[in-house]
């Protein structure tokens, strides 16, 4: 009986100890959030740039494979600096991270099972629109702890922002053009690049307000003072051939700097400054 009585004082105690350290465990937890996350964890092209921006040092640990590539990445240097991930949910559990940057177009399976694993996720929507940019770098820097940085970042992009626009006087009428043929309308991310930058979309006057294919005879018919179209990719694809099409010789053609167009980060203004450049050779 004596020996029962005091394995069940232990057993109390014991019970009370546990409760204890998950206290403190709480506790530190809590404090380690208060203080913003100090491992972080981006699987996405547009989180690695936002992250890069807006991270404090030391907070970012890995960035998606894409933040190495200098054609679709504006910050390809500076990630250079940190190991890149596959997106795959048992390599990032295994970096510890308190943080993890997704878009919601992430791998649905790696997103389903780190919600499952207990390991935080920020899931960032594509940006359709300018505004979009400045909603993704507030969104970025509320995530990382960093708001003070965001928005001096967010002055920075609409001041700058505000002066591309006072400098437009014409607006010529342009098609963006890409592999298949594909356009942007104006109601994209790209479509307000060019809107911004003193251009005409004509993707509206063939009916794609948010793009879509448009047939090169279409494209000819409408007779835009100017074709832009991305940089070609090293490897050969049969998608890119029709802008090798000798009908586009017949139409002035430009070209742009993909990497600053994918993503709603500040280097839109990048594009918005190339693009106002070529219109200025437009109506010379």
């Amino acid at each position: 009986m004596a020996t029962a009585s005091l394995i069940g004082r232990f057993m109390l105690g014991f019970g009370r100890l546990s409760k204890a350290f998950v206290l403190l465990a709480g506790l530190a937890n809590s404090a380690a959030a208060d203080d913003g996350p100090t491992r972080v964890v981006s699987i996405n092209l547009c989180t690695d740039q936002l992250a890069l921006l807006l991270a404090d040092d030391d907070q970012l640990i890995s960035v998606s494979r894409l933040a190495h590539d200098p054609i679709s990445s504006a910050m390809a240097d500076q990630a250079m600096a940190f190991p890149t991930n596959s997106a795959l949910a048992e390599e990032i559990y295994m970096l510890n991270p308190d943080l993890v940057l997704a878009g919601t177009f992430s791998p649905p399976a790696t997103l389903s099972m780190l919600d499952r694993l207990g390991v935080r996720v920020e899931r960032f929507e594509p940006a359709y629109s300018i505004n979009d940019v400045t909603a993704r770098m507030r969104q970025m820097g509320h995530a990382l702890d960093r708001t003070d940085v965001a928005d001096q970042q967010i002055l920075a992009f609409e001041t700058r922002l505000t002066r591309l626009q006072a400098e437009v006087r014409q607006s010529p009428r342009a098609a963006l053009y890409y592999a298949n043929g594909y356009t942007s309308g104006d109601k994209t991310l790209a479509g307000e690049i060019l809107a911004y930058a003193g251009f005409q979309n004509i993707a509206p006057e063939a009916g794609l307000r948010s793009g879509g294919t448009l047939p090169l005879e279409q494209l000819l018919m409408l007779a835009p003072d100017i074709v832009i179209s991305g940089e070609k990719y090293p490897a050969a694809s049969r998608s890119e051939e029709i802008l090798d099409h000798p009908v586009l010789d017949r139409l002035n053609r430009g070209s742009l700097t993909d990497r600053d167009w994918i993503c709603g980060t500040p280097f839109v203004l990048n594009a918005i400054h190339q693009m106002a450049k070529l219109r200025e050779r437009v109506t010379e």
